[in-house]
């Protein structure tokens, strides 16, 4: 009998006890040398940058903290937003759905007025057990109207968010832009005074090395999302960074006469669309280009100083790190400025997935990639049960095999318009079934997309391009079907008739 009750008491402490070892490991981040409890993470993310950082090849942009970090991770060669425009490319990467499907074509849009019930990605991470927090910009802001305030953000993605407000919005009357009084939408810049912890994106890293010095205290597992607002018009730095850059060595970016003529009138229109930033003279253009390059240093100064604080407390051992940007930028390719186009320059983003004890460290990949990737990656590093809504792949292959096909093109749209990515071509249509024009480049022998090949001029002369042409807009149109699909269980609500649609 002794020995009875000796055995259910036994029985019941060591229930407790792992019980208790249970709740410790679903709420607390793992100790440091701990691998084997679920990862941390840390997702980073530029305003408008392009792939113009040391570790992309560019021979005069200074980026050594996101080049480390690109030693220490795997590196995507070919990644490309869905949307080549704030809003709907961060709706889209958030919920891991093409822009066709949440419905978002446009900025100054909440996510949740087209799809009521969506689940986010940090709202996933927030429903497992992390705590989930935004500094800076995630969604959708007006830049720089609405730095200090939460912009187009959704609130049912965090447990708590940071809306930080600098020197950059206070200075806002210095700076020198193209068109008085606006600044986020056309060319702007300021060589600024003061230090970079001034700064907006100065004062979010500061709230995100607090923030982790706190995780690492408490051992509390999280989702932190920091977004910065550089190099986003207006490109605002301090005045050591413009000098890293001297303008007799920019070079400016020429188009050959006759080149318009060659676009399809779409494409055309998307190049000339802000008429203020056509043609820009030479001293102009050498001090937007200075001014650009500056605000991507200042911006990696700042993601040196979170990583540092991810080291110094001890997370970085089990913390996967992401670092991207929005979309892609011109700085005078093909003629144009800033975003909105499906050139390359407008289409790529950098990326660079960062995770402990992984194999991939420091390589490189060409296989293509979609920012509709990072939801369903993510979730798998995590071991989280994904929604059934998601429309893009896993890059977890990638990272045991940089060799690995999840992906042979990666789909990109602007308005009326579709292109698809392969290993060597971009291939485009505009208007329906490409009514109103078609573009081909091959990055073999074009990288810098200036030849459309699939002009009638060029076509007439090398008519056994109509074979590849035809095959290719095959891929677009069931890349185009692919993205067009209901996603299961997901309402989405039409803005022009208000219908509401569940899948």
């Amino acid at each position: 009998m002794i020995h009875r009750i000796r055995c259910q008491i036994l029985f019941v402490a060591l229930a407790l006890l792992l019980a208790a070892c249970f709740a410790r490991r679903s709420n607390a981040a793992p100790d440091e040398g701990d691998q084997t409890g679920p990862p941390n993470v840390l997702f980073l993310i530029c305003d408008d940058l392009n792939c113009d950082l040391g570790c992309y090849g560019h021979p005069q942009v200074q980026s050594p903290n996101i080049d480390a970090l690109a030693a220490r991770g795997l590196r995507f060669e070919h990644a490309y937003c869905q949307y080549p425009l704030c809003g709907p490319s961060r709706a889209s990467f958030m919920t891991g759905m093409y822009p066709d499907q949440t419905l978002v074509h446009r900025n100054a849009i909440y996510i949740r007025e087209h799809l009521p019930n969506v689940q986010t990605m940090s709202q996933l991470f927030r429903r497992n057990g992390y705590f989930a927090t935004r500094i800076g910009k995630l969604y959708h802001y007006n830049v720089p109207l609405h730095i200090g305030t939460s912009g187009h953000d959704d609130p049912y993605s965090w447990d708590a968010t940071i809306n930080p407000y600098g020197r950059d919005r206070i200075d806002e009357d210095s700076v020198f832009t193209l068109t008085p009084g606006r600044y986020g939408g056309t060319l702007s810049w300021l060589a600024a005074d003061g230090t970079d912890e001034e700064q907006t994106d100065g004062i979010s890293a500061t709230e995100a090395t607090r923030l982790l010095e706190k995780y690492g205290r408490d051992k509390t597992r999280f989702f932190l999302a920091v977004g910065l607002f550089r190099p986003h018009t207006p490109y605002v730095a301090p005045r050591k960074y413009f000098d890293l850059y001297p303008r007799e060595e920019i070079v400016v970016p020429q188009v050959p006469s006759g080149y318009l003529e060659t676009l399809p009138v779409p494409a055309r229109k998307s190049i000339n669309r802000k008429k203020e930033q056509i043609n820009l003279a030479d001293h102009l253009a050498r001090q937007a280009i200075q001014a650009y390059y500056a605000s991507i240093t200042f911006a990696d100064a700042q993601v040196g100083r979170i990583l540092d604080s991810l080291r110094a407390n001890g997370l970085d051992k089990n913390t996967i790190v992401v670092f991207t940007s929005d979309h892609g930028y011109h700085m005078g390719e093909h003629g144009h400025y800033q975003k909105t186009t499906l050139f390359e320059n407008a289409a790529r983003v950098p990326l660079i997935i960062s995770v402990p004890g992984s194999q991939a460290a420091g390589w490189t990949t060409g296989t293509p990639a979609e920012m509709v990737d990072f939801y369903p990656t993510l979730a798998d590093l995590c071991k989280l049960a994904k929604p059934k809504n998601l429309s893009g792949v896993s890059l977890v292959p990638l990272l045991r095999d940089a060799t690995a096909q999840p992906r042979t093109s990666a789909f990109t749209q602007y308005a009326n318009g579709y292109s698809i990515r392969t290993a060597r071509y971009r291939y485009t249509e505009w208007g329906k079934d490409g009514a109103e024009g078609a573009e081909l480049y091959d990055h073999q022998d074009d990288p810098e997309e200036m030849t459309n090949l699939a002009h009638p001029a060029h076509l007439a002369q090398h008519p056994d391009r109509v074979e590849l042409i035809d095959g290719l807009s095959r891929q677009l149109r069931a890349r185009i079907a692919h993205a067009n699909r209901p996603p299961p269980g997901i309402t989405q609500i039409k803005f022009e008739n208000r219908r509401r649609v569940s899948n």
